[in-house]
């Protein structure tokens, strides 16, 4: 009889310790279903510094970064993706890519880091929303979905802004990292994206760095924001 309790007592274990990894996996989804987003949107000028600051950022304070630029040219490279011929185009032009692609994107990349780990719920977008359209595609969207805490505003003169992206060009292979281009996105921020930040500001929720500045000391200022905000 004892026997028999010890060896049920021992296949009764091991099948909690075969269900308890289930059980685990089970409860992170179910928290990563229910747990909103944490997000600072990061604008500035093609050349402020974004996407720099935002690696330090996601060091120092374990923030993902998500570059929107980024997710539309791996979207453009992609084999067989639908879109990519037109975000080829559109980011050549120096314009922007239609909303409903990129908040996609943008969503899609959320969920799937929060379904790995459902601590990462802070994010970095970066590079949107750049426009009046995008802001509204983005509350149409996204409303109830994701939380905005501020943006991060790196405020940068187009010359020196134009000078980095030249210099960047060198070794980035990016195609709009050439001055044409970059007269046309710097065009486009200062029509499109700068109304956005100019609205957000209104709404107190514009945190501004000095961007021309070098690198730690634009972090230094950065850090002073996420260690009363993050």
């Amino acid at each position: 009889m004892f026997y028999r309790i010890l060896v049920g007592s021992f296949f009764w274990k091991q099948s909690l310790l075969n269900i308890f990894p289930a059980v685990v996996t089970v409860r992170s989804q179910l928290a990563s279903a229910f747990m909103q987003p944490k997000v600072v949107f990061v604008l500035g000028g093609p050349g402020a510094g974004k996407g720099t600051q935002c690696v330090k950022i996601v060091e120092t304070y374990g923030f993902t970064h998500l570059s929107a630029g980024d997710l539309l040219r791996a979207e453009r490279a992609r084999p067989g993706s639908e879109y990519g011929e037109m975000i080829d185009t559109y980011i050549r032009n120096g314009n922007i890519v239609p909303v409903e692609i990129t908040i996609c994107l943008l969503e899609k990349s959320m969920k799937e880091t929060m379904a790995s780990d459902p601590h990462k719920y802070k994010f970095l977008i970066d590079g949107f929303p750049r426009n009046e359209d995008n802001l509204l595609g983005w509350q149409k969207k996204m409303d109830g979905k994701a939380v905005v805490s501020f943006v991060l505003f790196f405020d940068c003169n187009n010359e020196v802004c134009i000078d980095r992206c030249l210099e960047r060009g060198k070794s980035s292979g990016r195609t709009d990292d050439n001055r044409e281009s970059l007269q046309k996105r710097i065009k486009t921020y200062q029509e499109s994206t700068k109304p956005i930040i100019d609205l957000y500001e209104k709404q107190g929720k514009v945190r501004k760095v000095d961007g021309s500045k070098g690198i730690d000391e634009v972090f230094e200022e950065v850090k002073k924001i996420f260690d009363k905000e993050a």
